[in-house]
């Protein structure tokens, strides 16, 4: 709505208290009410004589265009930027240099047991002594294993990242446990806290074994009836240890049972004689009598290897139904042990992982959980391991190892036995065999001794 204000000798009408008051332009008054303004929401207009105002008339000035000037610079937006642009990039080179320092090739140190943080066990280790760290053997979920010299002995240090803390206190927890000192356990040696704040590392040093892990083994080597039915016994042999309850261990006080959580040919090392060693216990359980185990989560250790009830979340937190976990693990590598053994009639196939030909390497817990839960599959056996007596025992073996029924597996010390006793029936096989072939021979007719007289 557009409202009309005159002025003159005779104005009879006054602005309203809701206008607001306007320039008068420039110039002489006019004998007539003629508003020049363009577009303007109130018309005002002056003018001189009597009755003047009568009569009004808009004629808008349209001398030029109306330029309007330019809107302000965003003044603030600019501000903003110059202010948080160099305070980014700071930032991210912060970033970077802290990610490169990770991944830096840590120097060579001492070994301090008087750095390791709160009631650390008495060490082994003594004062102190240089390590050398060489080259990365290993890499895995908690940190990467180093190959390094201490003194005149090689010797693997297990470094485990900040984030990592828990892993490594219960790593070193449980090789500190009484009565852990086994032929067929990786030997600790030490334990100690590395750096500060967010440069600190922790370090777990044990011995070192150059054939590596099973899995690396086995990638680049076929087995023998006899390397298998070794490697097999004493790998079954340091899990009965570390299942079983040991009242009195050389003075150190009884050994509680232990329950692995995270059994895999990953974490079976081999002895230069092809003896295996089981390690890398951040997982592992203690069940102490009269005292609750520490963390009984359930869903962990690698997706590939976990039993049914623990992919379907149905697991019994008691302590028998943790050992029975690991003992289905021990099927599966069995299974890999197996599927690279020459003593079968028929060709020896690439390494693979456990239902790695059905589901590919990477499979989700989704996946196991419909292959091994729903469907109740496991890995195939080859008919040419049917065929030969020790290895279809083995098998035999294997299938009540990973029962999808949990009460109904083997003990790690029935395995033991089983294996033992099925070499001993191989072995003498074997020799009957060799037997009747040179049996057969003597009763062949010779030709006669030609006469020498």
């Amino acid at each position: 709505m557009q409202t009309r204000i005159h002025c003159g000798d005779d104005e009879s009408v006054s602005p309203t208290s809701s206008l607001k008051p306007r320039t008068k332009k420039s110039g002489s008054l006019r004998q007539e009410c003629v508003a020049t303004e363009e577009n303007p929401q109130v018309f005002f207009c002056c003018c001189e004589g009597n009755f003047c105002n009568e009569r009004f008339t808009h004629l808008p000035d349209v001398g030029g265009p109306v330029i309007e000037p330019p809107p302000p610079a965003p003044v603030l937006l600019n501000l903003l930027v110059c202010s948080l642009l160099p305070v980014t990039m700071l930032s991210m080179a912060l970033l970077l240099c802290f990610w490169m320092y990770r991944h830096r090739k840590p120097p060579y140190g001492h070994v301090d047991i008087n750095e390791d943080p709160g009631a650390s066990p008495p060490s082994p280790l003594l004062g102190l002594k240089p390590l050398q760290l060489l080259e990365v053997k290993a890499r895995g979920r908690f940190g990467c294993v180093w190959k390094a010299q201490m003194m005149n002995d090689y010797v693997a240090v297990k470094i485990f990242p900040i984030q990592d803390k828990q892993s490594w206190q219960n790593e070193r927890d449980m090789f500190s446990t009484p009565g852990m000192k086994h032929e067929n356990l990786l030997h600790f040696i030490a334990a100690e806290k590395r750096g500060s704040n967010l440069e600190t590392e922790f370090w777990l040093i044990t011995e070192f074994h150059e054939r590596g892990s099973l899995t690396d083994y086995l990638k680049g080597s076929v087995l023998s009836w006899t390397d298998l039915c070794h490697i097999a016994e004493t790998m079954a042999c340091g899990l009965a240890y570390l299942h079983e309850d040991v009242p009195r261990c050389k003075g150190e006080g009884p050994k509680p049972a232990i329950a692995h959580r995270d059994f895999k040919s990953k974490n079976v090392m081999l002895k230069a004689d092809l003896s295996a060693v089981l390690g890398d216990l951040g997982l592992a359980v203690r069940f102490e009598p009269g005292k609750p185990p520490g963390d009984t989560h359930g869903q962990v250790g690698t997706w590939r290897y976990m039993a049914p009830e623990v992919l379907e979340g149905a697991i019994n937190f008691q302590r028998d139904a943790f050992l029975r976990i690991d003992m289905y693990a021990v099927g599966l590598v069995l299974w890999e042990l197996v599927s690279r053994c020459k003593a079968a009639d028929g060709p020896v196939d690439e390494y693979m992982l456990p239902f790695e030909e059905e589901i590919g390497q990477h499979p989700s817990l989704e996946d196991l959980q419909d292959l091994v839960v729903h469907k109740k599959m496991r890995p195939a056996f080859k008919d040419c391991w049917l065929k030969h007596s020790g290895l279809a025992q083995l098998c035999e073996t294997i299938e009540e190892c990973w029962d999808h029924d949990a009460e109904a597996r083997l003990s790690a010390g029935c395995v033991e036995e089983r294996i033992s006793q099925i070499r001993r029936l191989a072995s003498v096989t074997t020799s009957d065999c060799l037997l009747s072939t040179v049996t057969s021979l003597t009763n062949v007719d010779l030709p006669p001794k030609e006469s020498s007289i």
